[in-house]
């Protein structure tokens, strides 16, 4: 299963730490957040300790109508529970009780810049990737006019060199040689890289170039859809490719079915041409029109 730090959270979402920097390291294995609403009324029977704890407007604004010796009793309880952490939203203040709290029982406060439903938003959307089924494939991601493509083959076969190319046509790279696939939801995958080889492209002859520093920031992306998985392969003269028409053939990737193409490599052939192509040819795909539909029907009116 996997996990992130207290430490990861508060550096992604550019967090302030305000209290419990002990707790940093601290790994958060739940991808649901609570806003302890009855908790700060004194009931617990369903309190679910283990998940982000968010603090905004509705409940700091009760918390400060409560006496001193309230406030105290009614979060002291909610954070002697340890959750992972406690966030507050929207920058709000005199929370010297909190930072006392959190401080004592080695539980990280953060605080964000932006409202509770935002903070919300980011948090989910954060949380989902993070915690979602995934695996890695040996092949090259992608963002083609907008369409996120996996470039597999053997190795050798041209993989890193037609990403060059689309790169120096001005589109932006993913991943190279390993791409991290993430199920989202039943029929969504992304595709990301692993950190490690952010940033980079391996070339044969040359060796690993830094594609932000040499063609900009807008080169590079760190995630993307996947809507069209690419097979690249060596053309093979005793192989009957039709030139009109292409078979719908799909793959599946953690039980997410992809579309899949194969495209014959050999001398001559522009590969990049042909991957942008591709990438056009699909969103024209989901707009209901297909070419080969056009060509039949104007034969059939002849």
């Amino acid at each position: 299963m996997n996990t992130i730090t207290i430490r990861q959270l508060a550096d992604k979402l550019k967090l302030e730490i305000l209290a419990g920097e002990q707790g940093l390291d601290r790994v958060i294995d739940n991808e649901d957040i609570h806003r302890p609403g009855l908790e700060l009324t004194g009931y617990f029977k369903f309190f679910p300790n283990e998940r982000i704890q968010l603090l905004g407007r509705q409940e700091i604004t009760y918390l400060h109508s409560l006496t001193k010796e309230e406030r105290d009793e009614r979060i002291g309880n909610v954070i002697k529970k340890h959750p992972p952490c406690m966030i507050i939203t929207q920058n709000q203040e005199g929370l010297s009780y909190l930072i006392k709290h959190c401080n004592e029982e080695k539980v990280t406060l953060l605080r964000a810049k932006e409202k509770t439903t935002r903070v919300i938003s980011t948090l989910n959307n954060y949380l989902e990737k993070e915690f979602a089924k995934s695996i890695g494939i040996h092949a090259v991601c992608m963002n083609v006019f907008g369409v996120g493509l996996l470039i597999r083959g053997d190795s050798g076969i041209g993989k890193s060199e037609s990403a060059l190319s689309l790169i120096e046509k001005g589109h932006r790279l993913i991943s190279d040689d390993l791409v991290i696939l993430k199920r989202i939801d039943p029929e969504t995958l992304i595709g990301t890289h692993n950190q490690t080889n952010r940033d980079f492209l391996s070339l044969r002859g040359i060796g690993m170039i830094n594609v932000p520093r040499l063609y900009g920031s807008g080169a590079f992306q760190d995630e993307t859809l996947i809507n069209l998985d690419i097979v690249l392969s060596a053309w093979d003269e005793k192989k009957y490719y039709d030139g009109i028409e292409h078979t719908n053939e799909i793959v599946e990737y953690l039980d997410v079915v992809v579309p899949n193409i194969e495209i014959p490599i050999r001398p001559g052939r522009d590969i990049a041409a042909l991957i942008e192509v591709a990438a056009k040819n699909w969103r024209l795909e989901q707009q209901g029109y297909t070419a080969i539909n056009e060509f039949q029907e104007r034969i059939q009116n002849l």
